[in-house]
C-alpha cells in the first residue's frame, strides 16, 4: 500500500473536494491555507474566502489556542502530530463553541526533507467525548456506589452481629435487660436509617440502578433511569422480576439471576442485547450492566442490585460506522484500481496490492519502476518512456495501454495515466499514476476487429466469384447457349448460396443476442431428419455416412433448427476431415433424453482449444491452418440446443477425429 508520506499534495487537492473526510492543505512558516474541502470549512464555521489567507487571519479564535504553534513546529520539525479528544473553540454562526476532534497534521516532504506542504486530516467527535466523559463519570458514581454498598454491607452484618451479642446478654442478667433494649433500639434506629440510606442511594443514582429481593426477584427499588430502560412504570414494584417484565421469557437474564443468587458471584454483562416492549414490539437494546448480590450475616444472598448503563447508541453507531467501512472496502476492491508513487531519482515505487498484482507480483514482493518496464513487452518501453518524459515537460497526464508478461507468461493488458510532481525548485523528483486491468476489453475488441475482418473477407470471396461470372456471362450474352453459360451460372448460384449461408449465421446470432430466437416444436423422426441432413453429402460418392438409429425414435423439437445443428455437423467432419473419407453418426435414448453423435475420422482438435469451440467468433486452426467461416455455426448450434433445454458437447483426440454430440429432453415442453 502507499505511505502516506509519499502521497503529493497535487494528488491530494485532486481528491479533497470529493472526500467525505473534513481535510486541509497548508504551507509556508505562517501556515497559509492552500486548499480545504467543505467538510473542514464547515467545522471553521467559514466559507471558501478563507483560502489563501494564513490560519491566524482566516480563523481569529483560534491565536490564543494551541494549534498555529502545533503546525510551526509540525512545518520546522517536519514531525507529524496526531491528538485525540482535543478541544476547540471555533466561532459557527457568530458564536463561540466548544468542539472536540481527532485529528492529524502530516507533514510532506520534498526531497531535500524539507516540509513542502502539511495535511491536516480531522474527525468531530464532540458526541463521542460526551459519551466518554459520561461513562467515565457512570463509572466513578459505580465505584462509589459499589464501595457504599459495601460499607453498607458491613454495616448490616456489624448490627445484626451486635444484635445476636445483645440476644444472649438478655438471658445472662435481668439487670442488663434494661440495657440491652435500649441498645437493642439504637441497633434498629441504626438499621433503618442504613436502609433508608440505601434507598435513598438507589434512587438518586446518576445510573439506572435497582434492587431485586429474595429468590423471585421481587422488585424492591427502582431508580428513573431503570425504569426508563425497562419502558415500565413504578407499578412493578412489588412484582417478581418475570410478571414485570414478561418479555424476559426466553431471554437468558433470569436465568443469569439466578445463578448470581445461587453462587454469590457478581456478573458483569458488556453490551449484551435485551429485548424491551414499546407500544406492543419487542425492540432491542444493548445494555452494560452489574448483578451485585447481597449477602446477610451468614453470607447468603438475601437480594440482588442491578446496576446498568443503555449503550444503544452507541452499538448502533459502532455497528454503522463498521458497514460504511464495510460497503468501502468491497467497493476498492471492486473497482480493482493500482496505485503507485516512484521516485524518479531512485526508481522505488510505493505501490498498493492490486498495482502489484496487476503486474503479476503478490503484495509482499518488491516491486520497483525498473520492474513495471521489465513486465512491458519490449517494442511498448520506448513509446511509454517518451510519454512519461512528455508529461515531465507540460506538467500534464500521460495516458498509456500496453500488454505486460507475467512471470507464468500470460500476457495481461493494463491501461495506465499518471502525474508528475516537482520540489520547490521545479525538478520533476516523483510520478503519481494509476492503473486497471483491460484485458477483457481487449480481448472483445480484439475478437470484434477479427470478426468484422473475416465477415468482410467471407462476404467479398463469395461477391467477387459472382462478380466475375455476371461480368463473363454478360459478355458472352449474345453467343449461342453453350456449357460455358451453365457453369457460370451455376457458379453464381453457389456463391450467392453462400453469401445466404454468411448472412443467415449473421441474422440468426442478431435474433440470439435479442433473445428472439423463435421454437416451432412439432414431433418428427430422428432418422427421416438425420437423413434429410446429410442427403447433400450422400449425393456425393466421396464420403460415406453410416447411421446406428432406431427407426422409431421420435422427439419433440424444431426440426428446421435441429436439421441446421445436424448439418453444421456434417460439413465440419467434411471440412476439418479432409483425409477421412467416413463418418458416424448414432443415436440413443438416454432416460428421458434422445443424443445425437456425429464422428469423424480427421486430425482432431487440440486439447487447449475444446473448451472454445462453440464461443461467439471463434474460428478453429489445425496444423497452422485457417479454415472459412465467420466462427458463428458451433456458436449458434448450442444456443440453438439451450433453447431446447438440452445439451451438446465434443470430445476429440489428435490424429484421430473427433464426436460432435447434442441432447434433447424425448417430450419438450
Amino acid at each position: 500500500m502507499n505511505s502516506p508520506d509519499l502521497i503529493q499534495p497535487e494528488k491530494l487537492l485532486s481528491i479533497l473536494f470529493k472526500s467525505p473526510n473534513a481535510t486541509a492543505v497548508y504551507t509556508g512558516s505562517e501556515i497559509t491555507i492552500v486548499s480545504a474541502n467543505q467538510a473542514m470549512i464547515d467545522f471553521w464555521g467559514k466559507d471558501k474566502s478563507v483560502i489563501g489567507k494564513t490560519m491566524a487571519e482566516a480563523i481569529p479564535e483560534l491565536r490564543d489556542q494551541p494549534f498555529i504553534d502545533i503546525l510551526k513546529n509540525v512545518w520546522n520539525t517536519g514531525e507529524t502530530y496526531t491528538a485525540r479528544d482535543r478541544a476547540a473553540v471555533l466561532k459557527v454562526n457568530d458564536v463561540l463553541q466548544t468542539f472536540y476532534f481527532d485529528f492529524e497534521y502530516k507533514a510532506l516532504l520534498d526531497e531535500n526533507g524539507k516540509t513542502e506542504y502539511i495535511l491536516h486530516t480531522a474527525f468531530e467527535v464532540t458526541e463521542r467525548n460526551k459519551a466518554e466523559r459520561l461513562v467515565e463519570e457512570k463509572s466513578r458514581s459505580e465505584q462509589k456506589l459499589i464501595n457504599d454498598l459495601s460499607a453498607l454491607n458491613e454495616e448490616y452484618m456489624a448490627t445484626n452481629e451486635d444484635l445476636i451479642s445483645k440476644h444472649d446478654e438478655l438471658f445472662a442478667s435481668n439487670n442488663e435487660l434494661i440495657k440491652t433494649k435500649k441498645e437493642l433500639l439504637t441497633a434498629n434506629y441504626t438499621l433503618g436509617e442504613s436502609e433508608k440510606r440505601f434507598k435513598t442511594l438507589v434512587e438518586k443514582a446518576p445510573v439506572a440502578m435497582a434492587s431485586l429481593k429474595g429468590e423471585n426477584f421481587e422488585v424492591e427499588i427502582v431508580n428513573d433511569l431503570v425504569l426508563k430502560i425497562w419502558n415500565k412504570g413504578r407499578s412493578v414494584i412489588g412484582l417478581p422480576l418475570e410478571k414485570a417484565l414478561p418479555e424476559l421469557a426466553g431471554q437468558l437474564f433470569i436465568e443469569i439471576l439466578k445463578n448470581v443468587y445461587k453462587t454469590g458471584e457478581a456478573y458483569y454483562g458488556m453490551e449484551d442485547k435485551a429485548l424491551i416492549e414499546e407500544d406492543g414490539k419487542l425492540v432491542e437494546r444493548y445494555l452494560n450492566f452489574v448483578y451485585q448480590p447481597i449477602f446477610d450475616e451468614k453470607k447468603n444472598s438475601t437480594s440482588i442490585l442491578i446496576v446498568a448503563s443503555d449503550v444503544t447508541e452507541q452499538v448502533k453507531a459502532r455497528e454503522s460506522v463498521t458497514e460504511i467501512n464495510n460497503r468501502l472496502e468491497i467497493a476498492l476492491d471492486a473497482s480493482k484500481l493500482g496505485s503507485t508513487e516512484v521516485d524518479l531519482t531512485t526508481g522505488i515505487m510505493q505501490s498498493n496490492a492490486q498495482f502489484k498484482f496487476n503486474y503479476g507480483y503478490m503484495p509482499h514482493e518488491e516491486f520497483n519502476y525498473p520492474d513495471l518496464f521489465e513486465a512491458m513487452l519490449p517494442e511498448y518501453r520506448e513509446p511509454v518512456k517518451a510519454l512519461v518524459q512528455e508529461a515531465i515537460r507540460t506538467n500534464g497526464i500521460y495516458k498509456a495501454e500496453y500488454p505486460v508478461k507475467w512471470r507464468d507468461g500470460s500476457i495481461h493488458w493494463l491501461q495506465a495515466h499518471g502525474r508528475p510532481r516537482y520540489d520547490d525548485k521545479g525538478v520533476a523528483n516523483r510520478m503519481v499514476g494509476m492503473n486497471s486491468d483491460i484485458t477483457d476489453k481487449k480481448l472483445i475488441e480484439q475478437r470484434k476487429d477479427d470478426f468484422l475482418s473475416v465477415a468482410s473477407h467471407e462476404l467479398k470471396t463469395p461477391l467477387t466469384a459472382v462478380k466475375a461470372s455476371i461480368q463473363l456471362l454478360n459478355r458472352i450474352k449474345d453467343r449461342p447457349y453453350s456449357p460455358i453459360h451453365v457453369k457460370l451460372m451455376e457458379q453464381s448460384d453457389r456463391g450467392i448460396e453462400k453469401m445466404c449461408m454468411l448472412v443467415d449465421d449473421l441474422l440468426n446470432m442478431s435474433k440470439m443476442g435479442q433473445d428472439q430466437l423463435s421454437l416451432d416444436l412439432l414431433k418428427f423422426n430422428m432418422l427421416e431428419m438425420l437423413s434429410n441432413s446429410c442427403s447433400h453429402i450422400s449425393l456425393e460418392d466421396d464420403y460415406k455416412i453410416t447411421f446406428n438409429c432406431d427407426e422409431n425414435i421420435e422427439v419433440v423439437a424444431d426440426q428446421n433448427r435441429i436439421e441446421q445443428v445436424v448439418t453444421n455437423f456434417i460439413n465440419n467432419a467434411v471440412k476439418y476431415g479432409k483425409n477421412s473419407k467416413e463418418i458416424h453418426i448414432n443415436v440413443e435414448v438416454e432416460d428421458e433424453f434422445v443424443k445425437v453423435s456425429v464422428k469423424d475420422f480427421g486430425q482432431g482438435i487440440p486439447e487447449s482449444a475444446i473448451p472454445f469451440v462453440f464461443d461467439r467468433y471463434y474460428r478453429a486452426e489445425h496444423l497452422g491452418k485457417s479454415y472459412s467461416g465467420l466462427g458463428l455455426g458451433l456458436y449458434i448450434c448450442s444456443e440453438i440446443i439451450k433453447k431446447h433445454s438440452g445439451k451438446i458437447g465434443v470430445k476429440s483426440k489428435m490424429d484421430e477425429g473427433s464426436t460432435f454430440w447434442f441432447m434433447l429432453p424425448i417430450n419438450n415442453n
